[in-house]
């Protein structure tokens, strides 16, 4: 049970990154890429993701399967988490002129699904 509470304070923890949407907020409106398709496209894409992650159940779901779901739940919330990364750093390339900030200056191909062959 002790593992499985510190696996949910490790997820929680790893899982407080501001949404993608927010990102888009701290953007300038005045910037001239904020206008093109591609942008809308990207704050379109970020705003559903959020709408999505908003709409399912999350870790109280974990609790009511038991303490062998949390894991689970926590790789879930780590794929939220690479998801709202590659959401916003997507976002600040389409509708911001100005570089990545170090957060979201990332290779995207790491958080590629690993290809595996099997025999």
């Amino acid at each position: 049970m002790r593992i499985a509470v510190v696996v949910a304070l490790c997820a929680a923890a790893a899982g407080c990154v501001s949404s993608a949407a927010d990102n888009g907020a701290s953007l300038s409106q005045q910037d001239p890429k904020w206008a093109s398709p591609e942008c809308q496209q990207a704050r379109a894409a970020a705003s559903d993701y959020a709408q999505r992650e908003k709409d399912h159940p999350g870790w109280g779901f974990g609790v009511l399967l038991g303490p062998y779901s949390m894991g689970m739940v926590a790789a879930v919330k780590e794929h939220e988490h690479q998801q709202r990364r590659l959401l916003a750093r997507q976002m600040h390339l389409q509708c911001s002129s100005q570089p990545l900030p170090k957060e979201l200056d990332f290779d995207p191909a790491s958080y590629a699904p690993k290809k595996t062959h099997y025999p």
